[in-house]
């Protein structure tokens, strides 16, 4: 006689939950095919994911970064977004002329309203004034170094280059008193409007950080040969202001490439900051040579 029980199969235990063994599931990961139970299901495109393989996916598709830590991105939002600050400006200047004198940078009235070291990165003189500085902008800040720095070290670097031509434009001032005007009134020189600066600024950092990665900068000396001769051949540029935002530019690139280490990359924004108080500290230095004039001959 033969043995009925030798052909039957052996019972398996029911799938269990790997990280709740003591759950059935008959749910299986897509990615894994492991079970998983109600508590570690997680919906995806098609079926269910285990929690642990979600986890897996979302570090695979974290952000990558540039080699400075900026997060990488294709779309330069900052420069879109500086040129139609720039444009919008532009027009309202065209539409109510007095905007001008409002914005510009006076040193005389930007002690008073130390906005204008800024405002007057975003105005400019004319068609071809917006025109060559927005393609400028265009061509070395949106095509490159918005897309090299992320868009938080970007605009930092901008912003803090527009003041410092600001500074440097009115370091080389001496105010003197006005003809025929009382002597507690002050001259500073004629304002300035223009993202001029901001834009040396750029090109300062780009020679930097090309230096620091090991690349070629030969295309953008000879833009800055021309550029700088432009300055002081041509009248009502102001040359110091190009000579300041690029300084500056290029310290702040300093700063990002020496901490571009993933252990250093938090202290990128403070030392800027750090960037930043130098330069005002050098404003306050610069006024304190000229202490501001009295309200009134009496006051």
């Amino acid at each position: 006689m033969s043995d009925d029980t030798a052909y039957q199969a052996t019972p398996q235990a029911p799938p269990t939950c790997p990280r709740h063994p003591d759950r059935v599931s008959y749910v299986r990961c897509q990615r894994c095919n492991r079970p998983a139970c109600p508590d570690c299901q997680r919906p995806a495109a098609v079926g269910m994911q285990c929690v642990d393989c979600v986890r897996q996916s979302s570090k695979a598709d974290r952000p990558r970064r540039t080699p400075f830590g900026g997060r990488v991105q294709q779309t330069p939002v900052v420069t879109y977004a500086i040129i139609a600050i720039c444009v919008v400006v532009f027009l309202a200047q065209t539409v109510r002329p007095g905007l001008t004198e409002e914005i510009l940078f006076d040193p005389g009235a930007a002690r008073e309203e130390p906005w204008r070291f800024l405002t007057a990165a975003f105005a400019h003189g004319g068609i071809a004034h917006i025109l060559f500085n927005m393609l400028a902008l265009w061509m070395v800040g949106g095509q490159y170094l918005e897309r090299l720095l992320g868009s938080v070290r970007y605009a930092v670097l901008y912003l803090v280059s527009a003041i410092g031509g600001s500074v440097a434009y009115m370091l080389f001032q001496s105010p003197r008193p006005i003809p025929y005007a009382p002597p507690y009134e002050l001259f500073w020189g004629a304002g300035t409007v223009g993202a001029s600066g901001a834009v040396f600024g750029l090109f300062g950092a780009l020679l930097v950080l090309n230096r620091k990665l090991g690349l070629s900068s030969a295309g953008m000396y000879g833009t800055l040969v021309i550029n700088a001769v432009i300055g002081f051949v041509f009248p009502n540029i102001a040359w110091q202001a190009h000579l300041g935002g690029f300084i500056t530019g290029a310290a702040c690139a300093a700063v990002i490439a020496g901490l571009s280490s993933p252990a250093r990359r938090r202290w990128q924004l403070p030392a800027l900051a750090g960037v930043l108080a130098v330069i005002v500290a050098v404003a306050l230095w610069k006024y304190s040579l000229y202490p501001a004039p009295l309200a009134t001959p009496f006051g």
